[in-house]
């Protein structure tokens, strides 16, 4: 369950990040780099903060 609210808000962000970049600034576009990065790190270390958040919250 966890993995899937992970891939929902990754894919929401980033999402929102380029809808905000086309109608509100450019600068919006660094929200969805920071996500994809994240991701990549994730994927490297094992370590996600948000499953960290999720963990604390107690869903499992």
């Amino acid at each position: 369950m966890k993995e899937r609210i992970i891939r929902a808000v990754a894919g929401t962000l980033v999402l929102t990040s380029i809808l905000l970049a086309i109608f509100v600034n450019i600068y919006w576009l660094g929200l969805a780099g920071f996500v994809g990065l994240n991701l990549l790190q994730s994927s490297l270390t094992k370590f996600c903060p948000l499953d960290f958040f999720l963990e604390k919250a107690g869903v499992e």
